[in-house]
């Protein structure tokens, strides 16, 4: 697929032109994401942002939707109309934020053209799971199927886990979303994938014990199973999913609850498409606009969540 005529610049952006996996990857590399929630959050701002500081450099804007407030991207000419699209933003329910996620926003809001609202979910330890479904994904996602246009729900690793378990929701209140799509979604505690340790050495974004440590402070002392629904929609009801698309890099930690939420969604009736990234590692989308393959990615995506909300319309 040819990737789109990507509109986002970030001239304070931690690269000026072209970049490669292995690029990326040094990057990555030279900012360790180590320490409190605190320092997390500052090393993944700076991860991701660069120089830059404040507020997004140009296509978003602050807006409120459900009573939750966050950041809307629209496409170039779309002033107007209330978004259909959702973004949940990945970081492990410690950190990230619609400013450290606004470049893939924003190129999707152009790829789709649909306005693309990202929310601001509270992040732990100040607030535990499922605190970021119950106070922003869930009000935010009924207050735009209340505009009766349609709901897609987007998100990233976290964010895909947040995706999963609000469609999954949303349809057992008999009000499903139209579509959904997650990059690098985490599906699964049960110990199901065969990937986790696997990949661990060759995911450049994400390891197991990293990955365990998010969801240990996300949760708390929270008393619910690995098994539970809520914290594995690996194992709920699959065949309640709305039309689902589905990025998962070769190289990722992530890749084998991916390919069973794949087989185990198909099995169960649901329609879900799976796009396995050769070489990529955890979340290459947010390196849009210097990575070609995130792009790409965000093409394929858009172009799936576009077909089925244009029947909504």
């Amino acid at each position: 697929m040819k990737t789109f005529d990507n509109p986002v610049r970030d001239p304070d952006g931690p690269f000026d032109g072209p970049v490669t996996f292995d690029d990326v990857a040094e990057r990555i590399a030279s900012i360790p994401l180590d320490g409190q929630p605190p320092e997390l959050r500052d090393l993944y701002a700076r991860l991701m942002r660069g120089d830059a500081a404040g507020a997004p450099a140009g296509m978003g804007e602050e807006a409120e939707v459900g009573g939750v407030s966050g950041l809307l991207f629209r496409p170039e000419g779309g002033a107007g109309e209330a978004p259909r699209v959702v973004w949940l933003h990945g970081g492990g329910y410690v950190f990230g934020s619609p400013e450290t996620h606004w470049r893939p926003a924003a190129a999707f809001a152009a790829a789709v053209g649909e306005a693309v609202f990202m929310p601001r979910y509270p992040l732990a330890p100040e607030a535990l799971w499922p605190a970021p479904l119950q106070q922003s994904a869930l009000p935010v996602a009924r207050a735009v199927l209340e505009g009766g246009r349609g709901l897609a729900v987007v998100g990233d690793s976290a964010g895909g886990h947040l995706t999963l378990t609000t469609v999954l929701a949303l349809a057992r209140e008999d009000r499903p979303a139209t579509v959904a799509a997650v990059f690098s979604p985490n599906a699964d505690r049960t110990g199901l994938s065969d990937t986790r340790e696997a990949n661990s050495p060759r995911d450049a974004m994400n390891n197991d014990e990293d990955d365990r440590r998010c969801a240990s402070i996300a949760t708390g002392p929270v008393d619910l199973p690995d098994d539970d629904p809520t914290i594995s929609p690996l194992v709920d009801d699959l065949s309640l999913l709305p039309p689902l698309w589905v990025e998962v890099g070769e190289t990722e930690v992530l890749l084998g609850e991916a390919r069973l939420l794949a087989e185990r969604g198909q099995a169960a009736g649901a329609d879900v498409r799976l796009h396995v990234e050769p070489d990529a590692f955890h979340m290459w989308q947010l390196w849009t606009p210097w990575l070609k393959e995130a792009d790409a990615s965000l093409a394929r995506a858009s172009a799936f969540v576009r077909e089925h909300l244009g029947g909504a319309a």
